[in-house]
């Protein structure tokens, strides 16, 4: 099978390993399971799992201030802020704790295989872009192939299973069915699509780091002080530039979604632009059930709708900008085209069949 990394030989660790798995599911369970199963009835029982975080109570778009931005980033940071400390914590402990073997094996191939592992490995995870972005980071860094690092980091949005529990109760069964359909078709089918794409240059630079990695981690000595010193030196990168484009974002979501009322109809423009909006804008796990439940109430037609459905988990600025050294500008551009189009196509979906 072709790879984009050969694995180098190192010893491995069972307590490294060890601890990654009670890091993993303690932390999962915690941040995830345990929320989401009692969410779960909530959802059932009255149809709702809370206010949408654009507009909250208020039946107007918030005007573009730094108030705005202020309001938005702590009602965000709230809600996402324990789920950001355990993808930290994992994605650092993804480089230092598990053999890198390990991951190339399962995760380094080029064909559809690897692709496969990885949207499957997401679907406990159920974590947001932002949140599920340094994962992404450390499994690139460890050589997982391109394509199986975009499926694992779409699938722990878009294929959530809590989330889709969520939108059948809260939105009914036939949107969890739209969602499903095309989620699946977004996860597998771009990854493969990223995996086809990747330079033969990239995979022979993913090599040659590979080994550059198990050499140094011979030289380095106590892998708990790596994993702790890892740990410290991404959250330094990749949280400040995450605060500030959530800030941005913030301020601007009053620009981004202008009208949320019956103006906005079935037609290709808006369409399109609620797939743009959505694909940039950042939202926690499942915000974007409340958000489209609002939306519908105030009169946005189902089209539009749809489309931010499918746009609003996936990817963002945020977790774009944190992903970009591991995924390169041309992964990222052809992420963005893919998940716009995706959220057209809903859209459009949506439309025929009558939601």
């Amino acid at each position: 099978m072709e790879s984009f990394a050969q694995p180098s030989r190192r010893p491995v660790s069972a307590a490294g390993v060890a601890l990654f798995a009670l890091i993993a599911v303690a932390g999962l369970y915690y941040v995830k399971w345990s929320p989401y199963y009692h969410r779960a009835f909530v959802a059932a029982d009255t149809h709702s799992i809370g206010h949408s975080i654009l507009s909250g109570t208020a039946a107007l778009p918030v005007a573009p201030s730094w108030q705005a931005a202020l309001d938005y980033a702590l009602a965000y940071g709230k809600a996402i802020w324990q789920a950001l400390v355990l993808g930290l914590l994992l994605g650092s402990a993804v480089q230092t704790l598990l053999p890198p073997q390990w991951i190339a094996r399962v995760l380094g191939g080029a064909g559809f295989r690897s692709v496969a592992a990885g949207g499957l490995l997401a679907l406990p995870g159920m974590m947001c872009t932002c949140c599920a972005a340094p994962v992404v980071v450390g499994l690139r860094q460890s050589k997982a192939a391109p394509g199986a690092a975009v499926a694992f980091w779409l699938g722990n949005s878009v294929l959530n299973p809590a989330t889709l529990i969520f939108m059948g109760f809260v939105l009914g069964w036939h949107w969890t069915a739209l969602r499903l359909t095309l989620g699946v078709l977004l996860v597998f089918g771009g990854g493969w699509l990223v995996n086809r794409r990747a330079a033969p240059a990239e995979r022979a630079v993913a090599e040659a780091k590979l080994d550059a990695l198990a050499a140094s981690d011979a030289a380095e000595g106590n892998v708990f002080g790596r994993w702790l010193a890892l740990v410290a030196r991404m959250a330094l990168r990749l949280v400040p530039e995450y605060i500030v484009l959530v800030l941005l974002l913030g301020a601007a979501r009053a620009w981004l979604f202008p009208h949320v009322g019956p103006e906005v109809a079935d037609t290709l423009g808006w369409i399109v632009a609620f797939a743009v909006a959505g694909t940039l804008f950042v939202i926690p796990t499942a915000g974007e059930v409340p958000i489209v439940q609002t939306m519908l109430s105030f009169g946005v037609a189902a089209g539009p709708a749809a489309a931010l459905l499918l746009t609003l988990p996936p990817i963002s600025l945020p977790s774009l900008a944190m992903t970009a050294r591991a995924l390169g500008a041309r992964t990222q551009a052809l992420l963005v085209a893919m998940v716009v189009a995706v959220g057209v196509i809903a859209g459009l979906a949506a439309v025929a069949l009558h939601f």
